[in-house]
């Protein structure tokens, strides 16, 4: 293991001597001869440590950085549940080689953003600055990365944050209940909450923090990705500075699904209910035919404040009832496992009628109620919605950034399409019978005396 601590407090006279190219002579000349520079191509490199390194240089003024890492919360045990949720709000306290204050105010100062997003796999930091000043928020960077210190007192500052942090994301129905559907249907890894229970707020130490750390922050495990910088400098970054521990770190547990229910009683008159079934892990085949799948029921409103009346699912559901509803097809997709079903939000009166409708839709499919014109209409609303997704710097980044993370390499948005363009309706019928077949999980919460319960769906 390399010791962290003298890279990090070097970090500004070795980055001093970067060069951010093109320089701005390239700019000028370029503009002179009123030639228009063209974006490079994707450049892939994975280095001896594992540590895989991706960049496009689109010449864009604005240049983004993120250090993907396999440290979700599914890394997180019962010992120390709720790590990675106080992991992403310290990501801006004192490292090895810098204060807070300084963190916070040099990135200000040269017009930059550090963020920390995280998924139930992955921990995401990434910077976006002008490209003049990219050395110096990389310092930051590398900094919070390779060498955090968690000083007992900020953590212990840190720690009622989490119930703050907790509170304002559960002000959305569908936080709570997608929180819940997870842990009813896994037994481990993927149950793990996004959020820190309550119990364990103000008991998770600095120790606990560090060893998080140490066990999931490995160059094995990452992914440096890059936008608007060069190939080779983000290279020469990886090489010097994310070359911080040698093996494969935490493996975790494989996820296991088992299908259970739980039901959150709060007497709300509107009920928010998911019904799912085990689907398809990320990056396979079948992946795509519940993705399209998803997109011939219905994905969600593709015009804001959409009605989504030409949907399956919105007309199957409208016949049920009269009063408002909204229904929607759930897709998520992790490494080793997936899940697949229906998310409905509608009267406490009619909530029976509307997910009942609603899975009658799917098993509509699965008997072989699929049009062409329905499958090309889906096949064309997912491919626009993948496209649009990776239209902004931050969509693209976290695109090929998780990609490159999963499987060291990274697939081109017209390889994508072409994918989901050899979808047959044979491979969406059998994604919705192995949804109907499959055994249930189930979440809702609200005034649930018409929910039925997952057994007699």
């Amino acid at each position: 293991m390399k010791p962290i601590t003298l890279a990090a407090r070097s970090l500004s006279k070795r980055f001093y001597s970067l060069k951010t190219l093109p320089k701005p002579e390239v700019f000028a000349a370029a503009k002179e001869a009123k030639v228009q520079l063209s974006p490079q191509d994707l450049e892939i490199t994975k280095l001896p440590n594992g540590l895989a390194i991706v960049s496009l240089e689109n010449y864009s003024p604005v240049s983004r950085i993120g250090v993907f890492i396999k440290a979700g919360s599914r890394y997180e045990t019962t010992a120390n549940l709720g790590t990675s949720h106080l992991l992403r709000l310290a990501s801006n306290l004192t490292t090895k080689g810098t204060s807070a204050y300084r963190i916070t105010r040099g990135v200000e100062a040269v017009g930059g953003s550090l963020s920390v997003t995280s998924t139930r796999e992955n921990t995401i930091y990434s910077v976006e600055c002008p490209r003049d000043y990219i050395d110096t928020v990389l310092e930051y960077l590398i900094n919070v990365t390779t060498a955090p210190e968690f000083r007992t007192w900020e953590v212990s500052a840190a720690n009622p944050r989490l119930s703050l942090d907790k509170a304002i994301a559960y002000q959305n129905p569908q936080v709570g209940l997608l929180e819940n559907l997870h842990a009813a249907a896994y037994r481990n890894a993927l149950a793990n909450s996004l959020y820190c229970p309550d119990y364990r707020v103000g008991k998770i130490t600095s120790e606990q923090l560090q060893h998080f750390v140490q066990s999931n922050f490995t160059s094995a495990r990452m992914a440096l990705v890059g936008l608007g910088v060069s190939h080779s400098d983000l290279k020469q970054v990886g090489e010097q500075f994310l070359n911080i521990r040698s093996g494969a770190g935490s493996a975790g547990e494989k996820a296991k699904y088992r299908g259970g229910e739980i039901r959150e009683q709060n007497g709300q008159s509107l009920v928010h209910a998911a019904v799912v079934a085990e689907g398809a892990a990320g990056g396979s085949a079948e992946a795509n035919a519940f993705s399209v799948l998803q997109h011939v029921l219905a994905a969600g409103p593709l015009v804001k404040r959409g009605s989504r009346v030409t949907s399956k699912l919105i007309q199957g559901v409208a016949k049920a009832t009269p009063l408002p509803f909204d229904a929607a097809a759930f897709n998520a997709n992790y490494s080793d496992s997936g899940l697949f079903g229906v998310y409905t939000i509608s009267q406490a009166s009619d909530a029976g009628e509307v997910i009942k409708a609603a899975l009658n839709q799917v098993k509509a499919v699965s008997q072989g109620g699929l049009t062409d014109a329905e499958l090309t209409r889906a096949k064309n609303q997912l491919k626009a919605a993948f496209l649009m997704s990776v239209e902004s710097s931050e969509g693209f980044l976290d695109e090929i950034g998780s990609q490159a993370l999963a499987s060291g390499a990274c697939t081109s948005p017209a390889a994508v399409v072409e994918k989901i363009d050899s979808v047959a309706a044979a491979d969406v019928v059998n994604a919705a019978k192995k949804f109907v077949s499959g055994k249930k999980s189930m979440a809702a919460s609200g005034d649930l005396t018409n929910v039925p319960f997952v057994d007699e769906l």
